[in-house]
């Protein structure tokens, strides 16, 4: 049997003008696909032009992180945003990542949604709707990063784009395969060695445990790590050599 390929992603280039989170240096030496954030919920031209550089020079995937218009709140507030906006929004983000992703000698690669963005359209049709319209419009054969099983990968598939499913190893899942609120206690994982496990234990039995102690199935191809944790770098290199020392393939999924 061959041995199991995994992306390993982080979401980065979410520093704007002096102030800084995350090294993204360090992360993009570790992942490969990188989120790269796209103006709106956090990130500015120069962050994102270097992120996109530096991720080029790596050979790591570029990604369209895409948000609210939510920089005060990090797009980790929900906005009831009309379709049609947000549709337009969506492809403004998407247009400036991969013109800067063009300008750095990559290509954009795919889209993942961000923050409170990713949570509502798990269950939203009319916002999902517009995501992935205007993923769509902008070009057809970009594949969407999100949760299996989301509306939003129900109307992506419809259209004819490519959905790929990603599980997290630094959040804690509820017993319906969301993800717990960052204002609930524990929502975000720390501990380097339980991350690692948890990881492991996905990979190779497709489960993960839930908040409440139940085990949930979880489908994916690649696996999230924040990259504006605390022990962001650690974890991410962590969870790295776990997998290869159990002989996961760690490679992009496209």
């Amino acid at each position: 049997m061959a041995a199991p390929t995994i992306d390993l992603n982080a979401d980065l280039g979410e520093s704007f003008g002096v102030w800084r989170l995350g090294d993204d240096d360090a992360m993009l030496d570790t992942v490969t696909s990188a989120n790269i954030a796209c103006g709106f919920h956090a990130g500015d031209a120069a962050t994102l032009a270097r992120a996109c550089h530096a991720a080029a020079q790596r050979g790591v995937r570029i990604g369209a992180q895409v948000g609210y218009r939510d920089l005060a709140g990090f797009g980790r507030r929900f906005i009831d945003v009309p379709p049609d906006e947000l549709t337009a929004e969506i492809i403004y983000q998407i247009g400036a990542l991969q013109a800067l992703a063009r300008a750095a000698g990559s290509v954009l690669s795919y889209v993942k949604p961000h923050g409170a963005l990713y949570n509502t359209i798990v269950s939203h049709e009319s916002q999902a709707r517009a995501v992935a319209e205007a993923v769509h419009t902008v070009d057809p054969e970009l594949p969407v990063l999100g949760t299996a099983g989301s509306v939003f990968f129900r109307h992506a598939e419809r259209l004819g784009l490519r959905t790929v499913a990603e599980a997290f190893a630094d959040r804690a899942y509820q017993p319906d395969g969301q993800l717990v609120s960052r204002r609930e206690h524990n929502a975000v994982l720390s501990d380097v060695t339980e991350i690692c496990e948890r990881v492991a234990s996905m990979v190779k039995t497709g489960r993960i445990t839930a908040v409440d102690g139940s085990t949930i199935a979880v489908r994916f191809e690649s696996v999230c790590v924040h990259g504006d944790s605390p022990d962001a770098v650690q974890i991410a290199r962590a969870v790295r050599e776990r997998l290869t020392a159990d002989g996961v393939s760690v490679a992009p999924f496209s």
